[in-house]
C-alpha cells in the first residue's frame, strides 16, 4: 500500500464533493458540540445540588428516633391472642440522647473524623409583633459548629462569635431574618412547642443558599436552647458528625448505630432524592448525546455510501490499475478520519464556546438557591470522550462503505 498516493485520492474525493464534505464535518461537529455543552451543564447542576447537599449537612446525624409504633398493654400481657385495640395513643418518648456529651467526645477521637457538633435542637415559633413563622432552632457550641459547616464564609451580616458572650444572642438564616423583618439587634420571641418563651437578639444572619435552611433555621447558644426547653446541661438530641472522606459515613454511620444503639442517618440516605435526581440526568444526558452522535454518524454514512455509488467507476479504474481492496478500504476511511477529526476538533471548540456563555449567563433562582450563573464543569475528560466517540462513530459510518467499495469487480463495472 503507497500511502502518499492512497491520501492523495482520498483528498481529491474530498475537495471533489466540498459541500458533501461540509456537510458530513457540520454533522459531527454539530454532535460533539451538543455533547460537550449538556454534559457539562448537567454535570455541573450534579456536582452543585451535591456540594449543596454536603455542606449543608452533615455527613452523618445521630438522633433518638422516637417510635410510635409500640404493642399495647394487652398485647404484651396475651402476645398469642386474637387482640383489637382502637386508637392507641403514641407513647411520650423523649427525643434525648442519653451521654450525649460523651458519646460526641468518643466519636470525635474516632480516625476519619472531621468534627462533631452536639446540638439541642427544636421546633419553635418566632414572634416580631404581628408576624408569627415556624421553624427551627439549634442550640450549639459554635466553634464545633463552625468546623463542620465553615459558618464564618457564610455569615452576611453581624458577628456569629457574640454567641460565645451573649447567652440571648441569636444566628438567624438570612430568609428567615427577611421573612420577620427583623435586622442585626433587633429582639426576636421564640416559643417553643411546649410552652417555653425566651426573647433573643438577632446577632448574626447566615446564608446557605438553600432556602429550606436559609428560611427556617437559626442557631442559639446551647446552653439557651436547654433552658428554653427547661432541661438540664446535659440535654443533647442531635450528634453532626463530618468525616474528612465523606464515602466513609456510610459504614461508619453502621457502626455508630452499633456501638450506641441511636439511629444514624448518613448523607446517602437524607438526600435520596438528589442523587436519585443526579443518576436520570446523566443517565438522560448521554443517551440524547449518543442518540446526537449516531443520527450524525446516519447522514456521514449516507454521504460515504452516495461517495461510492458517485465514484463506483474511478473505483473500478483504480483496481484495474493495480489496487487492492485494502487500498480502496484506505481511500474511504482516510476521508472518514479527515471528516471526523476535523468536525470534531471544530465541535470541541464550539462546545467550549456555548458552555463558556452558559457559565456567565445570569440566573436567577430567588431565594430557593445562591446561583448567580448556570453552573458548568469544564472537564477535560469530556472533550477526550466526545471526541473520540465523535471520531470511532465516524469511522463506523466510513467503514461499512468502504468494505463495499472493495468488493466492486472492476470488469463488470468498465463493461456497463
Amino acid at each position: 500500500m503507497n500511502l502518499n498516493i492512497v491520501s492523495q485520492i482520498a483528498k481529491t474525493h474530498l475537495l471533489a464533493k466540498k459541500k458533501q464534505t461540509l456537510v458530513a464535518m457540520l454533522g459531527v461537529t454539530f454532535g460533539i458540540a451538543m455533547f460537550i455543552t449538556m454534559i457539562s451543564f448537567m454535570q455541573g447542576v450534579n456536582q452543585f445540588l451535591e456540594d449543596s447537599a454536603l455542606d449543608a449537612s452533615p455527613h452523618i446525624r445521630m438522633y433518638n428516633k422516637v417510635n410510635t409504633q409500640r404493642p399495647s398493654i394487652i398485647d404484651q400481657l396475651r402476645p398469642n391472642g386474637l387482640n383489637v385495640v382502637y386508637r392507641q395513643k403514641p407513647k411520650a418518648e423523649s427525643a434525648r440522647l442519653k451521654n450525649g456529651l460523651i458519646i460526641a467526645d468518643r466519636i470525635e477521637r474516632q480516625p476519619g473524623v472531621l468534627g462533631v457538633s452536639p446540638q439541642a435542637a427544636t421546633q419553635v415559633f418566632y414572634n416580631n409583633g404581628p408576624i408569627q413563622l415556624s421553624g427551627t432552632i439549634s442550640g450549639v457550641d459554635i466553634d464545633r459548629e463552625n468546623l463542620l459547616y465553615k459558618l464564618t464564609t457564610r455569615i452576611e451580616s453581624g458577628d456569629m462569635n457574640t454567641l460565645k458572650t451573649n447567652p440571648n444572642a441569636l444566628i438567624m438564616g438570612s430568609g428567615l431574618a427577611r421573612d420577620l423583618n427583623v435586622r442585626i439587634g433587633d429582639k426576636v420571641t421564640v416559643t417553643t412547642p411546649t410552652g417555653g418563651t425566651r426573647i433573643l437578639r438577632v446577632a448574626a444572619t447566615f446564608g446557605f443558599g438553600i432556602g429550606t435552611i436559609d428560611n427556617t433555621r437559626s442557631y442559639g447558644n446551647l446552653s439557651t436552647v436547654q433552658e428554653i426547653l427547661q432541661k438540664d446541661p446535659s440535654y443533647i438530641t442531635d450528634i453532626h458528625i463530618k468525616m474528612t472522606d465523606p464515602l466513609q459515613a456510610l459504614p461508619f454511620g453502621k457502626q455508630l448505630r452499633a456501638m450506641f444503639g441511636y439511629y444514624t442517618e448518613d448523607w446517602a440516605a437524607a438526600n435520596t432524592a438528589i442523587l436519585a435526581g443526579e443518576k436520570i440526568r446523566n443517565v438522560m444526558t448521554f443517551v440524547v448525546s449518543f442518540t446526537l452522535l449516531v443520527v450524525a454518524g446516519f447522514g456521514i454514512y449516507n454521504i460515504m455510501n452516495m461517495t461510492v455509488v458517485n465514484k463506483i467507476k474511478d473505483i473500478a479504474i483504480l483496481k484495474a490499475t493495480g489496487f487492492d481492496s485494502r487500498d480502496i478500504v484506505a481511500i474511504f476511511l482516510l476521508q472518514a478520519v479527515f471528516i471526523g477529526i476535523s468536525g470534531g476538533l471544530l465541535g470541541l471548540g464550539i462546545g467550549f464556546g456555548l458552555s463558556y456563555l452558559l457559565s456567565i449567563t445570569p440566573f436567577d433562582t430567588g431565594n430557593v438557591i445562591s446561583l448567580k450563573t448556570f453552573p458548568v464543569i469544564f472537564a477535560a475528560k469530556y472533550y477526550v470522550m466526545g471526541l473520540v466517540f465523535g471520531v470511532t462513530t465516524t469511522l463506523l459510518a466510513g467503514y461499512f462503505p468502504s468494505k463495499k467499495a472493495a468488493k466492486v469487480d472492476p470488469v463488470a463495472i468498465l463493461r456497463g
